[in-house]
């Protein structure tokens, strides 16, 4: 029997004073039976950072095709494609050659460093491409916000991000890498 996506609902305040966007949404995630917390809460992360009333989740790890997130016109053409961890070349290629931008989350500690100094060559050609590394200190505690049921709030000022809930604050200082 196969096992099922565990579903996590999470109730996001967001007021990013960078972008003059300020809403919340009822978001429904889904979190594949391979997928981790921490994944789950950078896509969470990553959807707050673009918020916006279009931005979706999709299929993610279930789809080789689709990103993690992402924003379409209505011409059904893909402005924003958003993915999370440490694909390799040849999906961000793809991404780049099928979206306006793509912007990538790495996490994960030493492995990401080592996956960049591996790639850095390579994705320096791809001009509609921003590469964004999330410290691991960060990611561990976001990870300690996952909850089935979550009412988080985000503020983004300057880039840097505070998240939190009634019980815990948090801040990330994103590092782009490209």
């Amino acid at each position: 029997m196969a096992l099922k996506a565990t579903i996590f609902k999470a109730t996001l305040q967001i007021s990013d004073m960078d972008r003059e966007y300020y809403q919340e949404h009822s978001l429904t995630l889904a979190r594949h039976p391979s997928e981790t917390d921490e994944r789950m809460m950078v896509r969470l992360l990553a959807f707050a950072l673009h918020a916006d009333e279009y931005l979706q989740f999709t299929k993610g790890l279930c789809a080789d095709d689709e990103p993690d997130l992402w924003l379409k016109s209505f011409t059904n053409e893909i402005d924003l494609w958003i993915d999370v961890g440490l694909p390799d070349e040849n999906r961000i290629r793809k991404a780049c050659g099928r979206a306006r931008q793509v912007v990538l989350y790495c996490y994960g500690g030493r492995n990401t460093q080592i996956w960049w100094e591996r790639n850095v060559t390579k994705l320096n050609r791809f001009k509609n491409l921003r590469v964004i590394n999330l410290p691991a200190e960060a990611t561990s505690e976001l990870t300690a916000l996952a909850q089935r049921s979550m009412e988080l709030h985000c503020s983004i000022q300057d880039g840097h991000i505070c998240i939190g809930n009634e019980k815990s604050n948090m801040m990330i200082i994103p590092e782009p890498f490209l």
